[in-house]
């Protein structure tokens, strides 16, 4: 029983060297791994940054075709007489003219 005692108190020190190395090299590192996080947290990625102006340039897209078709039915209004839609038209016309150089030209495929 003695001997299973000094056995256990030889190989305690062995054991717990590990342990304490380990937890040396965590605290060592820590800094390293909070500063990369930071860097991974404050860069995008191009492909993050594609998938970005895609978005965007989807939105832009929608918000057109939302513009076009109240042009559309303004311009009807304009030409029955509706003051109000001329004018409409005209503020409508004005925004699509801005949104169409945002927009990247794509030719048709035929």
């Amino acid at each position: 029983m003695l001997r299973r005692h000094l056995l256990l108190a030889c190989l305690l020190p062995a054991a717990l060297g590990g342990c304490l190395a380990k937890t040396a090299l965590d605290i060592a590192t820590a800094p390293v791994r909070v500063v990369s996080k930071g860097v991974d947290l404050a860069t995008t990625s191009q492909s993050e940054s594609d998938e970005k102006r895609g978005r965007e340039i989807r939105r832009q897209e929608e918000r057109l075709g939302k513009l076009e078709r109240a042009y559309e039915k303004q311009l009807d209004a304009c030409e029955d007489g509706n003051r109000r839609a001329c004018d409409d038209a005209r503020d409508t016309y004005a925004e699509m003219q801005q949104i169409i150089p945002t927009i990247p030209y794509q030719p048709e495929d035929d």
